[in-house]
């Protein structure tokens, strides 16, 4: 079992947690018994819940790799060595390859 949390931490250093079935579930259930006073705003939670679903899994590690760089005040491309370097100072626990990584990723989002 050793070197068993460093290999579980390089895999899942970036963790993508996505609700949207069970919120949109909610959110149903609620119009379902909803007055009609309540009705437009639930319908609205319903499609920006929709809108957030339908985002990849890339496209939510490039905005966390964007706000970390925005954060650690870098400016310049996502993918070049000073943003890996940023990346890497704001997020320790990254790797050099997932930090290479998230970077392209980000580039090309």
């Amino acid at each position: 079992m050793t070197g068993f949390g460093k290999r579980m931490k390089r895999d899942t250093a970036v963790l993508v947690l996505r609700d949207a079935r069970e919120i949109t579930e909610l959110l149903r259930e609620a119009l379902d018994g909803a007055p009609a006073t309540e009705r437009p705003g639930l319908e609205r939670a319903l499609a920006l819940v929709a809108e957030a679903g339908s985002v990849t899994d890339a496209e939510l590690r490039a905005r966390w790799v964007r706000q970390r760089l925005a954060v650690a005040g870098h400016e310049g491309p996502a993918d070049s060595v000073a943003a890996i370097k940023a990346l890497r100072q704001a997020e320790p626990g990254l790797s050099l390859l997932q930090a290479a990584t998230y970077a392209r990723e980000a580039a090309t989002a």
